[in-house]
């Protein structure tokens, strides 16, 4: 199963983006990862407008018939061992690709939680976006970590 995280706009602080970078690489070596950067232009006007702007860039990115988690404060919460079953249902049904999209900072539109196969929230407190990056990237790590039976999530 190949993994895509879409991404509106670049990471803003560099120790986010190397820690990132870190966990794309670790995770890597237990499946294939890709992390999509879609270049936001800065808009003005409504936090709605916003949304509609980057969900349409979102559409154009995301992969045809790829099964779709939304990173969102109103998903439901797993813990680091019901991600790592999650993930291996998803597996045992053949699943091609998985794209977790997270929105940028006034959120994400309506209609891609609509679209969404399941909406995940990474917890009960509100994170930056480049944050919840960061962390999405660890706790995909550490499942497949607790799928390997690896020393990591000790």
């Amino acid at each position: 199963m190949n993994i895509e995280i879409l991404f509106l706009g670049k990471t803003k602080e560099a120790y986010l983006q190397q820690g990132i970078e870190d966990f794309a690489k670790r995770l890597s070596q237990f499946n294939a990862i890709e992390l999509v950067d879609i270049k936001v232009k800065k808009q003005s006007g409504a936090e709605l407008q916003i949304r509609s702007y980057e969900s349409s860039l979102l559409e154009k990115r995301i992969k045809s018939g790829s099964y779709r988690v939304v990173v969102d404060g109103r998903g439901r919460q797993l813990s680091s061992e019901g991600l790592a079953g999650f993930i291996t249902k998803l597996e045992n049904r053949a699943v091609k690709t998985l794209s977790f999209i997270i929105g940028g900072p006034v959120g994400l539109a309506e209609d891609q939680r609509e679209k969404a196969d399941t909406m995940l929230s990474l917890s009960q407190m509100t994170f930056t976006h480049d944050m919840a990056r960061l962390i999405l990237l660890e706790q995909l790590y550490r499942a497949f970590t607790i799928k390997a039976g690896t020393r990591y999530h000790k």
